[in-house]
């Protein structure tokens, strides 16, 4: 379909109503010219066989008529298998002359040239409502003054030759001709109302196929499951989001018919839509839906019944799903959002009593002369510092600018700092058994920022910890070097552990805020481990991958932070002046 340069509203005219002069012989036309077309092929076979008898059974019968009517069924049949379909024009036109005008002329010539009592005036009804139909209004007066005007000049002929009886002949040409008038005049006039109805049929037709492809387009894009579901439980539409929750990938086989029995796990579904179809009342209920293989999803879902528009039809079971997983993730991010908001308010108020902490733990380290007192002052001093950088990012994921608007970091050691941090976690969580550490040869120098590194592992070591088996090498650290994997051209920190793999919809929002499949975490870890990575140019992934453990090879989630070649790693010259500072 090409598009069109003119927008439309949802509205507007043109946008349900299609131009129609795209189509200037529509289809109902082109069956009314072959229907009279054929008409007059039939007409003419008729006269032949009427010429031919009266010229075998009647006496002195002259053979012109005859010839007549055969050259009148040729050209007849001619214009029947050779010609177009096509309008008459507004003048006598070629079109008009090869039928219309031909008509009149034949018949004209019978009417003229016959020796017995057969009278063919009436069949001049045919080319008037020939034009009256397939012309303008015009045409069909037009066509109806040249037939009057035959008439009568064939009453002036008879006149001549029988003057006598006159009387009738005129009689008979005024009444014809005034037929032939009104049989123009209402044959035109219901011939533009049909094609006025006609037209209005294909607008209606063409803007309820439009209506159509955008309800469907709408019902496609949104993100909570419909489903139509009539009286004998079979399933007549369901869009992509619907199919998710019901742990689906693609629609089954549309050859068979798909009922809500065939599954178990949608029982509780098939009992809101019998209870909605029995009561012929909407249902709201919260169910649960568990596939073979997956886990639980919750599910809020509520039912309307469509109005039948035929007296014995059933009414369709509309199904609206909603995932109060996804519910609650927008409302926690919500939540996130107000945060944001307060964030700028309330920090100036933190870091305020934070400096006044700061310097107070500074002036009481001067006066104390004993080590134990004085270590617990460096406790003081390095919990504070602490806390202002954790201040610091949670201004940072509510995009409030830092203070000098500049990302901080170090050239670091990427296997001296994960090897420091993983025994820090190990000595901390007792997981000394089953964390292994996979580290290449050579120099792995990125640019980080020292703190962030360590909440990036320590949060991913703890996801990893939730979900492992506690079984030796169930949790895996490994660094990669560039072109170690095909198509890596950076520098990558991957956690893998041994656990079984995710929902398709929490995976599908792993790293959105307050979305966690663990009621006890608050879903905003790996969130921000990601602004972490991205703020430093590093990308966070997550896939299913294969690992070695227990010298077999096990599936695993894995968690890979590829450290960016735009960060200032990728410069030789500031890596040197940060070595030499």
């Amino acid at each position: 379909m090409t598009p069109s340069s003119k927008v439309f509203g949802w509205f507007d005219s043109g946008l349900l109503h299609p131009r129609q002069d795209l189509a200037p012989y529509p289809q109902e036309f082109e069956r009314l010219w072959r229907a009279f077309m054929t008409a007059r092929v039939s007409l003419g076979l008729m006269l032949v066989g009427l010429q031919g008898g009266l010229f075998l059974w009647v006496p002195q019968q002259s053979v012109l008529p005859l010839l007549i009517v055969l050259v009148y069924w040729g050209a007849a049949l001619a214009v029947r298998l050779l010609t177009k379909p096509r309008a008459f024009g507004h003048t006598f036109d070629p079109q008009w002359i090869s039928t219309v005008g031909i008509d009149l002329l034949v018949f004209a010539a019978l009417q003229a040239g016959h020796n017995s009592s057969i009278n063919y005036s009436p069949l001049f009804a045919l080319p008037v409502l020939m034009a009256s139909i397939l012309g303008s209004l015009l045409m069909a007066m037009g066509t109806s003054a040249v037939v009057t005007l035959l008439l009568f000049g064939y009453a002036s002929w008879v006149s001549i030759q029988t003057p006598w009886d006159t009387t009738t002949q005129f009689v008979q040409a005024a009444l014809t001709g005034a037929g032939c008038f009104v049989i123009a005049v209402l044959a035109s006039q219901l011939a533009s109302r049909l094609a006025s109805v006609e037209l209005r049929a294909q607008r209606s037709h063409g803007a309820a196929a439009s209506q159509r492809q955008v309800n469907e387009l709408v019902i496609e894009s949104l993100s909570d499951g419909v489903v139509v579901v009539d009286a004998h439980f079979q399933v007549r539409c369901v869009n992509p989001a619907a199919l998710t929750m019901l742990g689906l990938s693609t629609k089954p086989d549309t050859d068979a018919p798909w009922l809500l029995t065939q599954q178990p796990a949608w029982r509780d579904l098939l009992e809101v839509v019998r209870q909605s179809h029995a009561t012929q009342s909407q249902q709201q209920r919260d169910l649960s839906i568990q596939n073979t293989g997956q886990g639980p999803r919750h599910l809020r879902v509520h039912t309307q019944l469509t109005q039948s528009l035929e007296v014995e039809a059933l009414p369709l079971c509309v199904v609206f799903m909603q995932d109060q997983r996804e519910m609650q993730a927008r409302l926690r991010t919500e939540k996130l959002a107000s945060m944001g908001r307060m964030s700028a308010a309330v920090a100036h108020e933190i870091r305020n009593p934070l400096a006044a902490i700061v310097q107070a733990n500074a002036l009481l380290a001067e006066d104390l002369p004993e080590p134990s007192q004085l270590r617990l002052t460096q406790m003081v001093q390095q919990n504070a510092q602490r806390l202002e950088k954790i201040v610091h990012d949670v201004l940072h994921l509510a995009q409030v600018s830092g203070q000098d608007g500049t990302m901080t970091g170090a050239v670091l050691d990427l296997k001296e700092s994960v090897v420091r941090v993983s025994r820090d976690w190990q000595q901390q969580v007792a997981a000394v058994d089953y964390l292994t550490l996979n580290l290449p040869d050579g120099d792995c120098e990125v640019w980080f920022d020292t703190e962030h590194l360590r909440r990036i592992v320590v949060n991913l070591l703890d996801n990893a910890r939730r979900f492992a088996s506690g079984q030796p090498g169930s949790i895996q650290v490994s660094v990669s070097l560039p072109g170690a994997t095909w198509g890596q051209a950076a520098v990558g920190l991957h956690v893998w552990s041994d656990g079984g793999p995710l929902d398709p919809s929490v995976e599908q929002h792993l790293f959105e805020p307050f979305f966690s499949s663990d009621s006890r975490s608050s879903g905003l870890g790996l969130y921000i481990c990601r602004e972490l990575c991205q703020s430093h140019g590093a990308h966070m992934s997550y896939d299913r991958t294969f690992r070695q453990m227990n010298q077999v090879q096990q599936s695993g989630n894995e968690f890979s932070v590829m450290f960016g070649m735009d960060t200032p790693v990728a410069s030789p010259a500031r890596l040197q002046a940060d070595k030499a500072t």
